[in-house]
């Protein structure tokens, strides 16, 4: 049975019809008319694909980096949760029977230490890096596991500097899955870091602050190093995190004509609740508070992350795509938002998700928003 999403507003200003059949779209129109059923009725809406975060943790196992798919997933708004290593070789039927039960789609990179986040430096054992556990994970899991996650701060790998790297860039291009790489305090350093990375890995904290290792220069100048990355395709993810976003990077990265490709939130329990991550919709709102248009802020969470992890009937509006949308409003309310580091930008204008439309099911959300 064909049902109608009516009177959606979408990102370029234009109100559309959305048919739905068999939980797949069907069309897209300027007017269906009154023949179908009437799925939802969306006027004072904006209705997107639904939104994709791209770097969360939804392994609700290892308590520093925990939470349960479906309180970072469908009930802020996003569909699909993406979880960022949390979960290694060793671990990773316990999350695939996690994610088979929650109602928002969980995809996963996984961490190249068998152990996964059950300890903090879990790359600082090289014997802790089995291609045999990596490619029988992934041959077992190859719809679950989209790519390979390695986190490169000093903390984690401890005296090994970039040999985890080596070694997740020969196993990803084995697997010819993507590989998304944390970058953070130094060593190693970024600039050794990118040179390495290959076309489709991502980057994730594009925009972190931390001293003498971000993207930009002591001069404020974008480093040549990213520049030469980013011409050679790879993907820049905000990531934002309780310390690896700034506002004054993502400023000058702007200025310079660096922009992100994904915007995801490295969401779990703790940063959710006491800040300063909260919600997608929080994190959509400061790009939106930087200067970016609304199209392109839901692109990053929509279109964009559905290319990088090779899912082409998510984040779009074709016909036979899935039939998954986020319903948001814009509304006129100032804010104050704080990035990781502290610093405050006020906006005038709040992202707010009011429902979503997930496994054939028109979900209204709780009025609740967190944005402090």
């Amino acid at each position: 049975m064909v049902q109608v999403i009516k009177n959606a507003l979408l990102t370029n200003g234009q109100k559309a019809d959305i048919l739905i059949e068999n939980g797949r779209i069907k069309d897209v129109v300027a007017d269906a008319g009154s023949f179908y059923p009437v799925l939802a009725d969306a006027e004072g809406m904006y209705v997107s694909p639904g939104w994709i975060d791209l770097h969360t943790h939804a392994f609700p196992k290892y308590k520093l980096y925990c939470a349960v798919p479906d309180k970072i997933g469908y009930q802020t708004g996003v569909t699909t949760v993406v979880d960022a290593g949390s979960s290694g070789a060793d671990t990773i039927e316990e999350f695939h029977q996690i994610a088979k039960a929650a109602k928002t789609r969980v995809l996963a990179f996984l961490n190249i230490s068998r152990i996964g986040l059950k300890q903090m430096d879990e790359l600082a054992d090289i014997n802790n890096i089995s291609w045999n556990a990596i490619q029988n994970t992934a041959a077992d899991y190859p719809f679950f596991i989209i790519g390979l996650k390695a986190r490169m701060s000093a903390s984690v790998v401890g005296d090994n500097g970039l040999k985890p790297l080596h070694l997740a860039i020969k196993y990803s291009k084995a697997l010819r899955k993507p590989l998304m790489v944390h970058v953070g305090s130094a060593p190693p350093m970024l600039e050794e870091i990118l040179p390495l990375l290959k076309k489709g890995d991502i980057l994730t904290h594009c925009y972190h602050g931390k001293h003498a290792n971000h993207i930009l220069k002591p001069g404020g100048e974008v480093a040549s190093a990213l520049a030469e990355a980013v011409q050679r395709g790879i993907y820049l993810d905000v990531g934002h995190g309780k310390s690896s976003f700034s506002f004054p990077v993502a400023k000058k990265a702007m200025g310079s004509g660096i922009s992100f490709d994904t915007i995801s939130t490295d969401i779990y329990e703790e940063n959710q609740v006491n800040g300063p991550v909260y919600s997608i919709a929080a994190t959509l709102t400061k790009f939106l508070a930087l200067g970016y248009s609304l199209e392109a802020v839901i692109r990053a969470v929509t279109e964009i992350p559905a290319q990088v992890l090779k899912q082409p009937k998510l984040g779009n509006f074709h016909r036979g795509s899935y039939a998954e949308f986020t319903f948001f409003t814009v509304e006129h309310q100032q804010k104050t938002l704080v990035d990781s580091m502290g610093n405050e930008i006020i906006t005038n204008q709040v992202i707010k998700p009011q429902a979503v439309y997930l496994g054939n099911e028109y979900i209204e959300l709780e009025k609740h928003y967190s944005y402090e």
